[in-house]
């Protein structure tokens, strides 16, 4: 099969791909494609098909959800949380267009001409591409219309109402199905939609389902959810059972896990099952260097659930509430220092070190942040390869589908959890786990030790991986939202020694007013302090503040002052725009919205 680059824009592919047709320009529209003259044979599929990878999200943060302390620009979670979100508010629902060119080209790739093969694996790729819209839609929305064909503006489906959740989640199963029997395994560098990646999305999206319907009885399917975890355990095995993926582990510790998220390429990557290659020379970039100290910082929570490098829970250590920042970050399992900046992290690599912010609260993300100074050449200028799919959340997806299906072994822990832990030399995790009695009163119902474990480890293991907000609503654990979520401890006002080098970097202060808690420092020293307030010089409140007033952790006023509700099981699922529901007076709110 041909090789594009990932990030191909579509009309320039329509163009170009219908410009070499004779008398086209003579005949129809110029810039459409039209099935009269387009979809002859695989050629075109293919063609077509590259149109839709500008669909494909490729994450690299956790701001809606509990992993991030404070996010100074306001989303949709921060506004549902504080009950500025309502039907007339609320954005969304205005990407039906994508739909609308895959299924153009599923309705039409049967007349198509050639190598039967080929034409089926376009046709699994169209079909992985509407999973995977509609996927998306279900987790948003639950019922949503299923529309299996590009409408016409007098077509009455066009104004149908919601399909039930039941037919969509089998819609999206039987598309997944279709791709993954007809979806080519021919890998090249893995920046292509192939076999594997459909069987990962099948080993997420069948968990997602599955778990759902287990803790939301609200859907009337609780007794439905087991086909679906019985799929993603087949995907997932599958994959598993092909010997093309393996976790990377050069024995490196904590530098094998950071090159899945900051290296120039993941070509070869045998962990990578997709990813998105960003180059200067293709013309292609992220933004992944906004990650660090720009508008958020991770949160208490995420630091307090890294266990100990020992295995144990940090929140099992005496004092663990008030240790300081560096005591936060000694001794724990190396994947937080590989998520959070730590001592020693240099962004220029010129050994100066970097300096936490206190106004996002100190837990500052360095997972994703491009690690060489050439990568980063501006605003959406940087150039790091991203995952999409990696084997390590199939090993993940395995095993809590399995245990929660009730047949997890210690042999699917060693194949699956204890290989990401041999990674990073952390001990291996057990059938039957200590308890923890912070992690369980953050899934209150959940009996199940080992099932708590298995949430820590997703979480540690893909946090920031724009995961973590679907985890918590298929748990029914939304409750997690409503908590104000805090940044690092502050012992009094003052200098503060935040890159372990002994001496003060920062000062936390009441106002500009007031430095006396630095008076006694020497001049040179308190020149070299970047200093941060609580209030600023007319006494008014800045955005943070100390729980304890001159001491305490790192907590945020918008919290304090708008406090955080989160609505069961209404915020479960986002209301569809006013705007939509007056087009269309079939479509009709659920849930309480």
């Amino acid at each position: 099969m041909k090789k594009i680059n990932f990030y191909i824009c579509f009309g320039m592919v329509t163009v170009a791909a219908v410009s070499c047709k004779k008398n086209f320009l003579d005949r129809f529209p110029k810039t459409e494609v039209t099935k009269e003259v387009f979809f002859n044979n695989p050629q075109d599929l293919e063609t077509y098909s590259n149109g839709f990878y500008g669909m494909q999200p490729v994450p690299y943060q956790d701001i809606e959800s509990d992993n991030t302390s404070n996010y100074q620009a306001a989303g949709y979670v921060d506004g549902l949380v504080r009950g500025t979100v309502t039907p007339v508010t609320v954005g969304g629902w205005n990407n039906w267009g994508d739909l609308r060119r895959i299924n153009f080209m599923l309705v039409n790739a049967g007349k198509a001409q050639g190598d039967a093969a080929a034409i089926r694996h376009f046709i699994g790729i169209a079909k992985y591409f509407r999973a995977m819209f509609y996927f998306s839609k279900l987790r948003d929305y639950s019922d949503v219309p299923w529309y299996g064909k590009p409408l016409a503006t007098d077509d009455p489906d066009l104004y149908k109402g919601r399909d039930s959740r039941a037919l969509i989640a089998d819609s999206i199963l039987a598309d997944l199905n279709y791709a993954v029997e007809n979806i080519k395994p021919d890998e090249g560098n893995r920046t292509r939609v192939t076999k594997w990646a459909a069987l990962a999305l099948l080993s997420r999206f069948g968990l997602y389902e599955g778990t759902f319907r287990k803790y939301h009885p609200e859907v009337n399917l609780t007794n439905e959810g087991k086909k679906f975890l019985e799929r993603s355990v087949w995907a997932s095995e599958q994959i598993m059972g092909s010997n093309r993926f393996t976790i990377n582990n050069t024995g490196k510790g904590g530098e094998d896990y950071r090159a899945l998220f900051c290296s120039a390429t993941l070509n070869g990557v045998k962990e990578i099952i997709m990813w998105a290659d960003y180059q200067q020379a293709l013309g292609a970039s992220n933004n992944t260097h906004t990650v660090l100290g720009y508008q958020w910082a991770l949160s208490n929570s995420l630091a307090e659930t890294y266990l100990m490098k020992d295995g144990t829970p940090f929140t099992a250590q005496p004092g663990y509430a008030t240790k300081t920042l560096l005591e936060v970050l000694a001794n724990r399992d190396p994947r937080m220092n590989e998520t959070i900046a730590s001592p020693g992290f240099s962004p220029n690599l010129d050994n100066k070190p970097y300096v936490i912010k206190p106004t996002i609260g100190g837990y500052d993300q360095v997972k994703f942040y491009p690690r060489l100074p050439s990568q980063r050449q501006g605003w959406d200028a940087n150039y790091t390869a991203l995952p999409i799919y990696r084997y390590a959340e199939v090993l993940l997806n395995l095993a809590e589908a399995k245990a929660e299906l009730g047949t997890i072994t210690a042999t699917d822990l060693n194949n699956t959890v204890n290989l990401l832990r041999a990674r990073v030399q952390m001990p291996a995790m057990t059938l039957t786990p200590a308890a923890d009695p912070v992690l369980a009163a953050q899934y209150p119902g959940v009996a199940s030790t080992l099932l708590l474990e298995l949430r820590r480890e997703r979480r540690v293991e893909l946090a920031c991986e724009g995961l973590r907000f679907s985890d918590l609503m298929r748990w029914k654990a939304g409750a997690r939202l409503q908590d104000a979520q805090g940044g690092m401890y502050v012992p009094a006002l003052g200098a503060m020694d935040v890159t372990g080098d002994g001496n003060p970097d920062i000062a936390i202060l009441a106002s500009p007013n007031d430095e006396s808690p630095i008076a006694g420092l020497p001049e040179d020293v308190k020149k070299n302090l970047t200093k941060f307030h609580l209030k600023d010089a007319a006494g008014k409140d800045n955005n943070f503040y100390l729980s304890g007033g001159t001491k305490g952790r790192i907590m945020f006023t918008v919290d304090r002052d708008q406090p955080r509700t989160f609505v069961e099981p209404k915020y479960y699922y986002r209301p569809i725009p006013q705007t939509q529901t007056v087009l269309n007076p079939a479509l009709k709110q659920i849930f309480g919205w």
